[in-house]
């Protein structure tokens, strides 16, 4: 039985939640139809500490009471998840293989985290999870190549903060096509979209 919310230490979602709401959707189309392009989006959000802006804004906007959403476990319970229930009624699932949404921290990532997320399968690919990775720059770590759909030629990232055991584990799950885990990373108000069928590599290689 969930435990009852606070509203006096609640923090406010969406000033006005039709307009926001179809505004950070046009952003994330425009962001995975173009992955490595950033778009700015939750700017005017105040979430609960330890979610930033653009993660917040995601779930604002995808997440409802259909929608299971997995949090590492230094999210887990407090504030966010009264923040969570209150403005999305979303499910948490303890299971991270049943997850639609996952919340990770970049200092939360462990090994092996990524596999154990769904990864589809051949009669309903888009049961993927959507990992939401929140990092604290994505213009000073490590320089990064993106090719595939939705890019003309090659995208360059530079997330900070992730282990390079982060991208060898996804590249082993999008290995065979239309399998695999959709990455959102997100810095303060900025997110970049990083879909299953981007081919990564770091820059120099």
């Amino acid at each position: 039985m969930n435990a009852p919310l606070n509203l006096a230490e609640l923090r406010p979602g969406f000033s006005e939640p039709v307009r926001d709401s179809q505004s950070v959707f046009r952003a994330l189309l425009t962001a995975t139809a173009q992955p490595g392009t950033p778009v700015e989006l939750g700017k005017a959000l105040t979430p609960p500490v330890g979610l930033n802006q653009a993660a917040a804004a995601v779930l604002l906007t995808l997440a409802d009471q259909d929608t299971l959403v997995w949090l590492e476990p230094s999210l887990h319970g407090g504030a966010i998840e009264s923040w969570l229930r209150f403005h999305t009624s979303c499910p948490l699932t303890d299971h991270a293989e049943e997850a639609a949404f996952a919340v990770v921290s970049h200092a939360g990532l462990a090994a092996q985290m990524l596999s154990g997320f769904n990864q589809g399968d051949a009669k309903y690919p888009d049961l993927a999870t959507t990992v939401i990775v929140m990092v604290p720059d994505l213009e000073a770590g490590p320089n990064l190549l993106l090719e595939g759909p939705g890019i003309e030629t090659v995208a360059e990232i530079a997330p900070q903060g992730l282990p390079d055991s982060f991208w060898s584990e996804r590249a082993d799950l999008v290995a065979h096509f239309q399998f695999g885990i959709d990455v959102m990373l997100c810095a303060e108000a900025t997110l970049v979209s990083i879909p299953r069928t981007t081919r990564i590599q770091t820059k120099g290689e």
